[in-house]
């Protein structure tokens, strides 16, 4: 039987021409992610889209979820990896937009821990696997400070910043990465979504999501 939980959506990213969501469960505050299957796949379009009352009462289609909104979501399991113990696979149905939150409102959700999965911009997926480096949570949404974004010398997008004290330089998957970088007059949060990727040639990357 489907377990209901409604999650703020604080990621969303395109990859393979599949989608990356995670978020957060709006009552316990735990991390979220929607999968296709056991294995931790991406979710295709249709599985990331939404809809709303009024919208499905008008007879029209589902549209496109996005950061911040709340979103009522049906799963099937929990789908524990050791790389990405928030995993939960999405059932067949339709998610439930149901208001947004505020950026204002990210204060509420962020997480304190002590450094981002230790040093550096990834982990070997072995001292995962063999729980030398055990991973309580896979994803973290934190305020950090001297946040930069720029392009590296061959076009990959990259944020850097430091957060208590340790400087971290980490790809970025954010689709809004590109606006961010040519419009410099916005003021930004400070707020990072910081995801641990799948295994890649024996990695797990630390990735920034989503830049608030």
């Amino acid at each position: 039987m489907p377990i209901k939980k409604t999650i703020v959506v604080l990621a969303k990213s395109i990859k393979h021409n599949q989608y990356c969501v995670a978020g957060k469960d709006i009552n316990s505050k735990e991390w979220i992610r929607p999968v296709s299957d056991v294995n931790g796949a991406e979710l295709s379009e249709q599985q990331s889209k939404c809809t709303n009352n009024q919208w499905q009462a008008q007879g029209k289609p589902p549209y496109n979820s996005k950061v911040l909104q709340k979103l009522e979501i049906n799963f099937l399991q929990h789908a524990h990896l050791p790389n990405q113990p928030e995993n939960h696979v999405v059932s067949e149905d339709i998610w439930q937009h149901k208001f947004n939150i505020s950026e204002q409102e990210l204060q509420n959700y962020l997480d304190e821990p002590e450094s981002l999965w230790g040093d550096g911009d990834r982990i070997e997926y072995s001292q995962i696997e063999n729980s030398i480096i055990p991973i309580g949570q896979s994803l973290y949404l934190v305020k950090v400070q001297d946040g930069a974004l720029y392009k590296n010398e061959e076009n990959k997008r990259r944020v850097s910043f430091s957060y208590k004290e340790k400087n971290y330089d980490l790809s970025a998957t954010d689709p809004n990465f590109d606006t961010l970088l040519e419009n410099s007059s916005r003021n930004l949060m400070g707020i990072l979504c910081i995801s641990l990727g799948e295994n890649f040639n024996g990695y797990c990357y630390k990735i920034v999501a989503t830049i608030f």
